[in-house]
């Protein structure tokens, strides 16, 4: 009796410190403070830090004063949940954060309210409608604001040059240097750290930029081969991790992963890969669920003002503005670097990129990359760890090594009721919403491209061991 009793206490303690422990995570909100005041609920992909210091800086700000706003409560679910929790809580106030992808797919379903208020078409008035031919704006038919970038951000390649040198390894300088078979020398340790797509907004438009860059099918032949140079994580945090702690000597990532290394790791570089990237806009917007609109529209008008947009420089967050006067500030001036920064990737002309494109295949490529180059992981390194030896060895010319390449990373085939279906950028947009939103759907086809990609990997392995 005692020791169900003290196990029914145990359980209750567990269950209350993991309900605290999400709260504190943001996964379920944090408890509402009393008083009467106003509880801002914010949709976000943003990190634990900056969520912290946005949170303090917001609720001391006269905007949040004036709007009677008593604390704001983060929800942060994957960005392929965002309409399933806007849906199921009922009450949340804006999103921020996540990416143009996240905040236009809102759009188009009817998420999103139009700002109308004339002190943030005010602030947004001193941002561009768009930089490199990217968007930092979105418009409804009617030529009403939709959503409007907070900061901007590059995509690039975070190095360990000492460990690199260690190896006797190049420093990558562009997408395609990542999948050569020169950082094959490390295997079985990886040299590249990435992410599973579903589990990193950042990382997807990274290889998103990389299949517009070189084609749909050349791409995912250059996804292929840095895949098999590397190692898939959970999660961009955790990438960036695996470089920090020595496991990898290289990683992709969003600029301010790769700006914060810098100034905390001596000898870690972000590397923009020279007219190879983009320059992406994160957004906010009104949610159509909004609750109290003078009190989202107060957050909305801080983070666009110049003293919002400090939150950017803060050493422990390293984004950058879409406000240049910020930089005009005490604040501003103590940031030389990341000036530098802003400077350097606005001229970076970069690659033409269909944001429409990148919508219409976003959760169809998703689970394809986890499906076909995460999950049989280990067969991947294998088949192309047999390829390089083979290549070394003289056994195969670089010709027959390149037809192998493509071999190993061209998108799969399959047959289905008599047809062989391929998965093209065509065929990727037209189940891509059902991808999203049948779950039995998308199980049946990540099992079927990963048993595909399986059985292709091993095929090559062997045909490369045998004999």
């Amino acid at each position: 009796m005692r020791s169900t009793a003290l196990l029914a206490l145990a359980l209750v303690s567990l269950l209350a410190a993991a309900t605290l422990a999400l709260w504190i995570a943001g996964e379920l909100g944090s408890p509402e403070s009393g008083g009467g005041g106003v509880v801002l609920h914010v949709l976000t992909r943003h990190d634990a830090t900056t969520l912290m210091i946005a949170r303090e800086a917001f609720l001391n700000s006269t905007f949040a004063r004036e709007a009677g706003v008593i604390n704001v409560v983060f929800i942060k679910p994957n960005p392929a949940l965002w309409r399933d929790t806007i849906d199921r809580l009922g009450y949340l106030d804006v999103a921020w954060g996540g990416g143009p992808t996240a905040h236009n797919i809102l759009a188009d379903d009817g998420y999103l309210l139009p700002i109308e208020d004339e002190v943030v078409l005010h602030e947004a008035s001193s941002i561009p409608d768009s930089v490199g031919g990217m968007p930092l704006k979105r418009f409804d038919s009617q030529g009403r604001l939709l959503w409007v970038a907070t900061s901007m951000s590059s995509f690039g390649i975070i190095v360990n040059e000492p460990m690199l040198e260690e190896y006797g390894l190049p420093s990558p300088r562009l997408w395609e240097d990542l999948a050569s078979p020169e950082l094959a020398k490390l295997l079985p340790k990886p040299a590249v750290a990435f992410s599973r797509s579903t589990q990193s907004g950042s990382h997807t438009r990274i290889y998103q930029i990389i299949l517009q860059k070189f084609g749909w099918e050349r791409g995912w032949v250059v996804l292929t081969g840095m895949a098999a140079n590397g190692r898939p994580y959970g999660g961009s945090v955790e990438a960036l991790s695996a470089l920090e702690a020595g496991e990898v000597p290289i990683a992709i990532g969003i600029d301010f992963y790769g700006y914060t290394a810098q100034v905390e790791r001596p000898g870690v570089r972000y590397v923009v890969p020279y007219n190879e990237s983009i320059v992406g806009g994160d957004p906010v917007s009104l949610l159509r669920t909004c609750q109290n609109r003078e009190a989202a529209l107060a957050f909305v008008r801080w983070i666009l003002s110049v003293d919002g947009q400090k939150i950017w420089l803060d050493r422990r967050v390293n984004r950058l503005p879409v406000r240049t006067e910020v930089f005009d500030t005490p604040e501003g001036r103590e940031r030389p670097d990341l000036r530098a920064a802003q400077e350097m990737i606005l001229g970076n002309v970069g690659i033409r990129f269909s944001e429409t494109r990148a919508r219409m295949s976003y959760f169809a490529t998703a689970y394809y990359f986890d499906a076909v180059l995460c999950d049989p992981h280990d067969a991947l390194v294998s088949a192309w760890s047999a390829m390089v030896r083979a290549l070394e060895s003289g056994r195969i010319g670089w010709k027959e090594f390149e037809e192998l390449w493509w071999e190993l990373g061209r998108p799969i085939s399959w047959e289905e009721n008599g047809t062989v279906l391929t998965f093209t950028e065509e065929y990727a947009a037209s189940i891509n919403w059902r991808m999203r939103d049948d779950p039995a759907f998308a199980s049946k086809m990540t099992s079927m491209w990963r048993e595909a990609a399986q059985r292709r990997y091993e095929e090559i392995a062997r045909r490369l061991t045998s004999g």
